[in-house]
């Protein structure tokens, strides 16, 4: 079962019923999986449950498949939280999805002061939804299980706010501490805050230690906004046992 299909919102999971891939998920898994009746693929609802599945009718505007099996895997804990400042070009965009792949539990864009792309208005709105998408296909590719929420952009204020309630790590290339040395006192999301690619300011730093942010590096090299992302995942998926 190399490919997993997602379920529209609505449908449930449970043996010896019959689902319905629709629209896109159904002309994906005909013209491009080129799946046939008699198959057994993997569905999943994107909130834990996976189930093998028998297709039993392919057309390019329905897929109709048996469930055979379903179990549900639980979030892990503590959650990873991305919060990443949104950042010119797609840099953003390759950091979410790669945070992904990775295995991220939530992403929270952040309009960071230094942020050269501004999101208002509509714009807030479609980003938050393009990036929605990016997410839920990553998921789908990697066949994960959960698919991310992807939160409203979240001003600095609002980033406090998450930081005095959770545990929050920001990447700070000059910071003492290495990310290799952190380790959770308790069960609380972990928030991995990624700055733009002019860096945090001073000013947020400040806020969000006073928050009780603490700042780790990754190491000697100044990783880009698209990269130190998924390099903080591999290392806390390490130190957490998720890898």
């Amino acid at each position: 079962m190399a490919h997993r299909y997602l379920l529209d919102a609505g449908q449930s999971l449970r043996s010896g019923q019959q689902v319905s891939l629709l629209g896109a998920e159904a002309r994906h898994a005909a013209t491009v999986g080129r799946i046939s009746v008699g198959e057994v693929t993997s569905l999943g609802d994107g909130l834990g449950n996976v189930a093998g599945a028998r297709v039993s009718m392919v057309s390019a505007k329905e897929v109709v498949l048996e469930v055979l099996d379903v179990h549900t895997e639980a979030l892990p804990v503590p959650e990873i939280w991305l919060v990443q400042a949104l950042a010119k070009g797609d840099r953003d965009e390759r950091a979410i999805q790669a945070c992904t792949e990775l295995g991220v539990d939530r992403v929270i864009p952040w309009a960071s002061s230094r942020s050269i792309s501004v999101w208002k208005g509509d714009k807030a709105e479609s980003g938050v939804e393009r990036w929605q998408r990016i997410v839920t296909e990553a998921s789908k590719q990697s066949l994960r299980s959960w698919i991310p929420l992807v939160d409203s952009v979240a001003t600095t204020a609002q980033l406090v706010g998450l930081c005095a309630t959770n545990t929050a790590v920001v990447l700070d290339p000059e910071a003492p501490s290495r990310l290799m040395d952190f380790a959770p006192v308790d069960d609380r999301p972990i928030l991995v805050i990624v700055g733009p690619e002019g860096g945090i300011s001073p000013e947020e730093l400040g806020a969000l230690s006073d928050a009780g942010a603490g700042s780790y590096r990754l190491g000697q090299p100044v990783l880009r906004t698209s990269t130190a992302g998924p390099a903080a995942m591999a290392v806390l998926s390490g130190a957490l046992g998720r890898w």
